[in-house]
């Protein structure tokens, strides 16, 4: 646990495995909370937890996962990161959910395997790590790497986990006593939010999401509005009228916001230049960027990043409240 890891990853991962255990009678399954010093970590909930042990102590285990924020730094940069790289050759499974892949990935444990990127860090995270493939599937297990993206597909995880040792009978009681809808396949995508619409990309006719498709992966090289329409077959004016219809947005604004909402990745969870996130997003230079960042998020890109680190450090050195006896 980093401070500021996400309560519900953490709590989506222990609870199908306590209830595994009810439903088989049995232990089949023990976890323990690690954390780099045995001083209690707030969570992203400002809730703090108790550590069982630290990661130099921790021994043993089949599985270790990083819980963080993309902006989590190892507390002993030197010795954390080595001893993770020892626990690898030992030969455990390592693995993050959400934002502890930042961790997982600059400790150098990504090398040469794909992992699964939180849509909302993607952009900051192929910034960093342009070497390591990141990858749109909730869920990515790669040579005892287990990567997730969210708290959803990490209870996916947990039920996988329990099939593999207990059978799917057991999998699907635990999946219906929380009234879990449905298990994602291994190679399931994330769902991703269509800005201002509502609805989630895989819901689009065909021709948008290639299109979005195609906006996604020219951020840096925008493209002219008419060719993204002839490449996915359509009129210029036909393309225009569908878009707007399906996602309340023209293709320009729909364009325009995504590459803002890259460049605020790489503002909150990067120390990038504005300059360098401006050319990242396509700007020649970083004044339009800020004026159109600013006048879209309400606050300046400067703005927005000194408020951000302020709100961190005051959830990492806030006082921990004991509750009333």
């Amino acid at each position: 646990m980093f401070p500021g890891f996400p309560m519900a990853c953490l709590t989506s991962a222990i609870e199908p495995l306590r209830a595994a255990n009810e439903i088989c009678g049995r232990r089949e399954f023990v976890w323990r909370l690690v954390a780099e010093t045995a001083a209690p970590v707030r969570s992203s909930a400002e809730i703090g937890f108790d550590p069982d042990e630290t990661l130099q102590e921790t021994d043993g285990l089949d599985h270790l996962y990083l819980l963080a924020p993309p902006t989590a730094e190892y507390a002993d940069p030197r010795r954390s990161p080595a001893r993770l790289r020892w626990l690898d050759r030992t030969g455990i499974t390592l693995g993050a959910f959400s934002g502890g892949i930042f961790p997982l990935a600059r400790a150098g444990l990504m090398e040469g395997r794909g992992c699964s990127v939180h849509w909302c860090y993607e952009a900051a995270f192929k910034a960093e790590f342009p070497n390591v493939a990141a990858s749109e599937s909730a869920i990515l297990r790669d040579r005892r790497r287990n990567t997730v993206s969210g708290a959803g597909a990490v209870f996916d995880l947990m039920l996988r986990l329990v099939e593999e040792r207990l059978g799917r009978e057991t999998m699907t009681e635990v999946a219906c006593w929380f009234q879990h809808p449905f298990v994602r396949d291994a190679d399931a995508s994330q769902k991703v939010p269509v800005a201002r619409a509502g609805s989630t990309a895989d819901s689009l006719p065909p021709q948008i999401r290639e299109a979005i498709r195609l906006f996604e992966t020219h951020v840096e090289d925008p493209l002219r509005i008419p060719d993204v329409a002839s490449a996915v077959g359509l009129s210029g004016r036909h393309f225009e009228r569908l878009f707007k219809r399906e996602t309340g947005q023209s293709p320009l604004r729909y364009y325009h916001h995504l590459r803002l909402m890259k460049a605020r990745q790489r503002v909150l969870y990067s120390n990038d230049s504005l300059r360098e996130i401006a050319a990242s997003v396509g700007y020649m230079t970083s004044s339009p960027m800020i004026r159109h960042y600013t006048e879209l998020f309400g606050v300046s890109p400067k703005d927005e990043r000194r408020l951000t680190l302020s709100l961190r450090q005051s959830r990492m050195t806030a006082p921990r409240v004991e509750a009333a006896e």
